[in-house]
């Protein structure tokens, strides 16, 4: 039922729809309101209770209907397995909710993240020579070469050449002629380097401590001090 100016409107419902919300009552059809509108990120069943004010044995007795009607379903969040979500029977969670490709089972999956970030390096070190490949051309050698279980979006491909970055293992060279970044591996070098005078005197105790950089890298005491080549 819809209502437009001031006529109201009526539409069919499909008869096995219909059959699914049949003697439900007002405190059940409120619950399954509230699920609703949670859409596929869900809602936990605190915040329902808290919602409907409806008190947590009626609540578990409304969740079992629901559930044997095949309106709502339970599902596990990556951030919180211990608890319960519920959302509508027929949507596909969130990959807030799930964690996206990178999980299975709501386990962080570091084989597979492992396999697919030694493939960019692959296409990064073989492809043009080496001299600098672009995102889409990355995504669509993993798409030919069949090496994902799971179709990844451009953006997700993104993360994982920015975990790639992020460990210096590759780097930007550069752009496109369409404007896309291109990747290299990253340059090493192993000539160390040489501190400044105001650095040792600010630090009189530099080489017999760790230091921890704004970065968050650690340098060991006594740790060989190197940097990359500009």
């Amino acid at each position: 039922m819809s209502k437009v100016g001031i006529e109201l409107y009526y539409n069919i419902i499909r008869e096995d729809v219909a059959s699914k919300f049949s003697g439900l009552d007002v405190q059940a059809r409120m619950v399954y309101q509230i699920i609703e509108k949670a859409e596929n990120m869900g809602i936990w069943t605190k915040d329902i209770r808290i919602q409907s004010n409806v008190q947590q044995q009626a609540l578990n007795k409304i969740f079992k209907n629901l559930e044997s009607r095949k309106l709502i379903k339970p599902v596990k969040s990556v951030t919180a397995k211990a608890k319960k979500l519920y959302m509508l029977y027929d949507l596909q969670p969130a990959k807030e909710v799930t964690g996206g490709p990178w999980y299975t089972e709501l386990e962080f999956d570091h084989e597979f993240v492992a396999e697919l970030r030694t493939f960019i390096m692959h296409c990064v070190r073989r492809l043009n020579g080496g001299r600098g490949v672009g995102l889409k051309e990355i995504s669509g050698k993993m798409i030919e070469a069949n090496v994902s279980r799971v179709q990844l979006s451009l953006s997700e491909v993104q993360q994982l050449i920015q975990t790639l970055a992020f460990d210096y293992m590759i780097e930007q060279n550069g752009i496109n002629m369409n404007g896309e970044a291109l990747f290299v591996e990253a340059r090493r070098c192993s000539s160390a380097c040489e501190f400044k005078w105001w650095e040792a005197a600010l630090c009189p105790d530099f080489h017999f401590r760790d230091i921890r950089f704004e970065d968050d890298v650690v340098l060991s005491r006594h740790e060989p001090h190197h940097h990359t080549a500009s």
